[in-house]
């Protein structure tokens, strides 16, 4: 049986690159040349998204609050016993002449070893890029007006920024399974694209400059340097008030799989329910913009810095998602004790936080989704 499943996806991969037949009709990534285990995901993350959503953590296994690099360690299994089953990891200093170390002070080393642990029990990988300004050599949060313009097919640092796609394909490149295989990226560049907090935002570019962009990024990874075990993730702000708002900025369907937003809690949800009302809002544009354009939705980053509110998880984060169906959610790191801000810095419970016990209530939850969830689902396999 498994055999002639296996032949049928490689018969629709055929009439895919003949131009038979669209990646909508079969729900397949768009990149045609994928790997076997990155279409499985995809479609297997379709039919998951039904029954739940996937959670995710950033920079899990490499720290929590007052703890470093332990073994095995990670601050959601501390709490309930299971890891996320989505890893969030950043490429932020990859280009970088140095490029040991992410822009959070994690060693790619170290990145590449807890990417391979995670996937092999069965979890899911996500990377943005926190990528420095190639026009400036100042950090992401650098918006100088003309950066995009410079970086495109004919300007000024056009190819120093080909160097930069260079290193990251490398490294993903380098992410193989236990029998060599690629390991499946769910690729998140130009993240939060709708605010004028990065340089690729829209007050540095013009919607049609920020589409070059992202297409060039595209063709470059998967038909120069071959990477194909992506799955490209279009990413905004929580800012947007419509679906044509939220599009925008959209490349097309051809180079995207997932749409998503970042969005966090500010509000005292003890006294108003601004932050439930706004996610739900944004979930509906949100499975709107899906339905037009056939892909999977994500909330890539929320969160609530230090949880203060004990009832958090039930009372605010599930009550917000409720009913729509979603590929994961992914709750940004826990940092601990920031010297910057003087406070402390951190999205999910550790040992004796305040909203620990709620925490696991919302991971007994039917629709919440943890790695011993996932590896049940044998995601990188075609069923």
């Amino acid at each position: 049986m498994k055999r002639w499943l296996t032949m049928g996806i490689f018969c629709i991969i055929f009439l895919l690159q003949k131009n038979l037949l669209t990646a909508q009709d079969a729900f397949l990534p768009c990149d045609r040349n994928a790997t076997k285990e990155t279409i499985a995901l995809y479609g297997n993350l379709k039919k998951l998204s039904q029954k739940g959503y996937l959670f995710g953590h950033q920079d899990d296994l490499a720290y929590g609050v007052n703890w470093r690099y332990e073994k095995d360690r990670s601050d959601v299994k501390d709490v309930c016993g299971d890891y996320p089953a989505v890893y969030g990891w950043d490429l932020g200093g990859l280009e970088r002449t140095s490029g040991d170390k992410n822009l959070d002070g994690v060693p790619f080393k170290n990145m590449r070893q807890y990417i391979k642990e995670g996937y092999k029990r069965g979890g899911v990988i996500t990377i943005s890029w926190h990528l420095d300004n190639p026009a400036t050599g100042g950090n992401a949060w650098d918006t100088t007006h003309g950066t995009v313009a410079s970086v495109l097919p004919g300007g000024a640092n056009h190819e120093l920024f080909k160097t930069w796609l260079d290193k990251a394909a490398s490294f993903m490149l380098s992410l193989k399974g236990d029998n060599k295989e690629l390991i499946p990226v769910l690729f998140r560049p130009y993240h939060e694209l709708t605010g004028t907090w990065f340089w690729w935002g829209p007050n540095n570019c013009t919607p049609e400059q920020f589409k070059i962009l992202w297409r060039f990024t595209n063709y470059y990874l998967k038909e120069v340097k071959k990477c194909h075990n992506l799955l490209y993730v279009y990413n905004t702000g929580g800012d947007f008030k419509t679906k044509e708002e939220y599009l925008e900025r959209y490349p097309g369907d051809d180079v995207v799989d997932m749409i998503s937003f970042d969005t966090y809690q500010w509000g005292n949800p003890s006294k108003e329910d601004g932050f439930t009302k706004n996610v739900h809002n944004l979930l509906n544009i949100l499975d709107s913009a899906a339905a037009e354009t056939n892909k999977l939705t994500a909330i890539a980053e929320t969160g609530y810095e230090a949880v203060p509110y004990a009832n958090w998880w039930t009372d605010v984060l599930q009550k917000a998602i409720g009913t729509h169906q979603l590929a994961y959610v992914l709750l940004w790191r826990n940092h601990g004790y920031n010297e910057w801000s003087k406070k402390m810095h951190y999205y999910v419970p550790f040992k004796g936080q305040v909203s620990e016990k709620n925490f696991i209530r919302f991971y007994e939850a039917d629709k919440t989704l943890f790695e011993k969830d996932a590896a049940k689902e044998n995601l990188y396999h075609i069923h």
